[in-house]
């Protein structure tokens, strides 16, 4: 296959975010990210480091990355943010087409007492371990993952040293 023009991909985000008919609600959005009104947004490559901006409703997550996937996407990686003023976790998914010059960003918002998000393990292989960093570090559980081991931080470690609210190991 193919991949779909940008205009495409568009198109199929737009409808898998605006199907409810509802409008995400996002406070501290980046400048350059995708706004609470508009939840896909075409951003300036040069400014920010993609072209497309999604913000994908969680039960859409793994559906988002399988268009990806069939678009012949590459995942680069996975990160979160703790937005505590909010009391929200976001991951935010980067891919690449390593046929054409375009990145495109999932994001997922999820309530930072229950971080939890599907894994995207079984669409992209490589997620895995990208999966593992960010529960690591930020302490979102990606449902369906079959080994949240610490990959990073000791084996007894119960912290997570990029959550804003995190003081410090005695």
């Amino acid at each position: 296959m193919t991949a779909a023009p940008l205009e495409e991909l568009i198109a199929v985000f737009r409808a898998m975010t605006e199907s409810d008919n509802t409008e995400q609600e996002v406070s501290g959005w980046d400048e350059g990210a995708a706004s609470s009104r508009e939840s896909v947004a075409v951003v300036d490559h040069d400014a920010n480091g993609w072209h497309l901006d999604v913000s994908i409703p969680l039960d859409r997550l793994v559906e988002a990355a399988g268009v990806l996937d069939r678009e012949e996407f590459a995942f680069d990686t996975i990160t979160g943010v703790d937005w505590i003023a909010a009391g929200d976790m976001e991951v935010v998914y980067d891919f690449f087409h390593p046929g054409r010059f375009l990145r495109v960003v999932l994001r997922v918002r999820v309530r930072r007492e229950q971080p939890e998000v599907p894994t995207i393990l079984h669409v992209f292989p490589g997620a895995g371990w990208h999966e593992r960093e960010t529960h690591d570090f930020f302490g979102i559980r990606f449902s369906g993952h079959p080994d949240l081991s610490p990959l990073l931080l000791p084996e007894d470690a119960d912290y997570h040293p990029l959550r804003k609210d995190f003081t410090g190991v005695a």
